[in-house]
């Protein structure tokens, strides 16, 4: 939010910036989903090396069969610090992908999401996701209907199911109207007869 959406609800100036210099302690729900599920990944991952340790122990004896089994438990846990890494980095471009989509005004982001190409979105050091912001644009272009905010077409003359203000022959009922009604009717009907 921001400060003139603030004031916009009735807080004054400086209550606005207090509310905007609380927010900013609070860690976003996305990266906290993050940081979570990181810990419980390493939790996980030190358990399985925990086990290993307790298997090399074991088998101590036999040196070149020792040796081999460093090795191989070596290149799994590369592989799986490599998983992990790949895991990390895609969960932080969904969430930053679902923060600009909620940003823009996306009402479903599952299927706005469906229309991007995930193949040409990548994510900077800086936490950025580079390609974004165009295929964002190209879709509001191409389907608006998917982002909030748009103005939905307006219909003019007799709608079925509307109310009886007017009727069917195009004729106006009056006394049911204010003034400003009757105005406001007559401005976007110029030719209507009253």
């Amino acid at each position: 939010m921001t400060k003139e959406e603030l004031i916009a609800l009735g807080l004054t100036e400086e209550q606005a910036k207090k509310v905007l210099e609380a927010v900013k302690e609070y860690v976003p729900k996305t990266q906290l989903g993050e940081v979570e599920q990181e810990r419980d990944s390493l939790k996980a991952t030190i358990a399985e090396r925990d086990t290993q340790l307790e298997t090399l122990k074991k088998s101590s004896g036999d040196n070149a069969a020792l040796q081999q089994q460093i090795a191989d438990l070596q290149k799994a846990n590369e592989e799986q610090r490599k998983a992990h890494d790949a895991e990390i980095t895609q969960l932080r471009l969904d969430n930053a992908v679902e923060a600009a989509l909620l940003t823009a005004g996306a009402k479903n982001v599952k299927a706005v999401r469906a229309l991007m190409d995930a193949d040409k979105l990548k994510l900077e050091k800086d936490g950025t996701v580079s390609g974004l912001s165009e295929q964002i644009k190209t879709i509001q272009k191409s389907d608006d209907y998917l982002f909030a905010g748009k103005q939905q077409q307006q219909f003019r003359g007799f709608q079925p199911g509307a109310s009886g203000d007017v009727k069917p022959d195009g004729n106006v009922d009056v006394s049911k109207m204010t003034y400003s009604e009757m105005v406001a009717y007559l401005e976007a009907n110029p030719g209507a007869k009253i």
